[in-house]
C-alpha cells in the first residue's frame, strides 16, 4: 500500500492488507521531498481518521524468530512487543497520510504505553485499529500520541498501546513551544549494579528490523541513519523495551501495563546495562517491576519503565 490514502473526518478507513513499511517510509521521503520543493505544509490539524485492518493472524516462523532475538521464552502465546510489531504498520500507515502534518521520517520515539489485558494465542485472529490524538508542543518540536488498539473476534480489547513520538526541529504555527518533560536528570542518577548486561552489535536494528518488518533507515546502517542527521545507526526503542520485558520474565501475570520512557538514544554498536526491582503484595504476588537501562561506562540513562499487574 502507498501513502496519499485518505477518509473523511471521523471516518474508519479499512485497509485490504497490512501495509509494507519499506513502502511507506519511501513514500513518506518522497512527501518530505514535494513538502519541501513547494514550500508547503498541512495547517496543523490532526486527521480524524482512523486505520483498520481485520483478521490479522500471527506468521508463527517470525513469532519464534521475535522470541529467540528477544531471549523470550518460545511459547504459544503472543509477546506484547510482538502485538506491537503486529500493530506498527497500520499504526504508520496514519503518519503517512497526506493530510498528517508532521514529517514521518526522523520521528522519535519517546514513550511508549501498553495495557494487555489478557494472554493471545498465536492462532487468534485480530483486529487492529490506529489513530493519532493529542498533537502538543515540546521544547525541541511537536509530539504526537499514536494509539492501536487490538481486538478479538468477539470485539473484546486484548490491548492498546499509546506511543508517543516527537518531530524535533518541527514546530507547527499556534502550537505551544514550552510543553514536554523537563530536562533528563542524569546527575542524580547512580548506576546500580546491573542485573543484566547486553552487548549490543552493530547489526541489532537489521536483525529487529527483520524480526518486527521496522525497516525505519535510522536503525539500519552508518550510512543512512547519517542521511538523517545521526552519527550511527541506533536501536529500536521496542526492541530495548521488549528486551527488558523479557527480563523481566513469567513472573508478570497475563494482564498488565507496561510503560517506558526513552531518555538516550543506544548508538551502535553498545553495551546496555539493565538493572530490575520486583515488588510483590502482600499475598506475596508480584505486583510490579521496574527497569532501568544506562551506558555502563558513561552511566548515561537510555531508557526506564514499569511493568505493573492490571487489577
Amino acid at each position: 500500500m502507498t501513502g496519499g490514502l485518505e477518509g473523511s473526518s471521523g471516518e474508519t478507513v479499512l485497509l485490504p492488507e497490512a501495509p509494507a513499511l519499506s513502502m511507506l517510509y519511501l513514500n513518506a521521503a518522497a512527501t518530505a521531498a514535494r513538502r519541501r520543493f513547494s514550500g508547503t505544509r498541512p495547517d496543523g490539524a490532526l486527521p480524524a481518521a482512523r486505520h483498520e485492518l481485520r483478521d490479522v493472524t500471527a506468521d508463527v516462523d517470525k513469532l519464534t524468530a521475535f522470541q529467540h532475538l528477544l531471549g523470550e521464552s518460545a511459547g504459544d502465546h503472543l509477546p506484547a512487543g510482538f502485538i506491537h510489531a503486529l500493530a506498527f504498520p497500520v499504526a504508520m500507515s496514519v503518519l503517512n497520510r497526506d493530510d498528517f502534518p508532521l514529517p514521518l521520517l526522523g520521528m522519535i520515539h519517546l514513550e511508549n504505553h501498553v495495557e494487555q489485558y489478557r494472554a493471545v494465542h498465536f492462532s487468534e485472529a485480530m483486529a487492529i485499529t490506529a489513530w493519532v490524538e493529542n498533537l502538543r508542543g515540546h521544547r525541541a518540536g511537536s509530539l504526537v500520541d499514536l494509539v492501536a488498539e487490538v481486538r478479538g473476534n468477539d470485539g473484546s480489547l486484548l490491548w492498546r498501546g499509546v506511543s508517543a513520538y516527537l518531530a524535533k526541529g518541527f514546530f507547527l504555527p499556534g502550537v505551544d513551544k514550552n510543553g514536554g518533560r523537563s530536562g533528563r536528570d542524569d546527575a542524580l542518577f547512580s548506576p546500580p549494579d546491573p542485573t543484566a548486561v547486553w552487548n549490543l552489535g552493530v547489526e541489532t536494528g537489521r536483525n529487529y528490523a527483520g524480526v518486527s518488518g521496522d525497516f525505519n533507515p535510522i536503525h539500519l546502517s552508518v550510512l543512512s541513519a547519517k542521511a538523517l542527521g545521526l552519527k550511527r545507526s541506533i536501536a529500536h526503542g521496542m526492541y530495548l523495551a521488549s528486551r527488558a520485558l523479557a527480563e523481566v520474565g513469567p513472573v508478570r501475570s497475563d494482564a498488565f501495563s507496561w510503560d517506558v520512557n526513552f531518555e538516550a538514544p543506544v548508538f551502535l554498536p553498545a553495551r546496555v546495562a539493565l538493572e530490575i526491582n520486583t515488588a510483590r503484595g502482600e499475598s506475596g504476588q508480584w505486583s510490579r517491576s521496574d527497569f532501568t537501562g544506562w551506558n555502563p561506562r558513561s552511566g548515561r540513562r537510555h531508557f526506564t519503565g514499569t511493568v505493573a499487574a492490571l487489577p
